[in-house]
């Protein structure tokens, strides 16, 4: 169980780590109030899980297993974020940008689950 968590808690941090990395490059690239750091590490999350998912759907040793726990539960649960997503779209809302929040609210949930509906029918 020890060795479960710590796989956790190392990929978190380290999907966190990326996410904060994501956030603040997109940033620097787009000037808009819409979070597009979250967009974009949603997605990329999303895509990866579909992606990590289907293979480990395949085989599940040992080995395998710690890196379902790694990448899977770690890495890809703290690239993406739902508290950030919900927050910042209370933000937009907050501030009457009803627009953008909705836009956001559509564009994420969409693309997240659009990116594994492809993945999946590919595979």
């Amino acid at each position: 169980m020890l060795k479960s968590l710590l796989l956790v808690f190392l990929g978190g941090g380290l999907g966190a780590a990326v996410r904060f990395l994501i956030a603040k490059t997109s940033t620097q690239f787009f000037e808009t109030n819409f979070p597009i750091g979250t967009l974009v590490s949603n997605v990329v999350a999303s895509i990866l899980l579909g992606v990590l998912v289907h293979q480990f759907n395949i085989r599940l040793d040992a080995t395998q297993k710690a890196l379902y726990l790694f990448l899977v539960i770690g890495f890809c649960g703290g690239l993406s974020t739902f508290s950030t997503f919900s927050m910042e779209t209370f933000e937009l809302l907050k501030h009457g940008n009803y627009l953008v929040a909705i836009l956001n609210v559509i564009i994420s949930i969409s693309a997240g689950i659009g990116a594994l509906m492809l993945l999946y029918k590919q595979q």
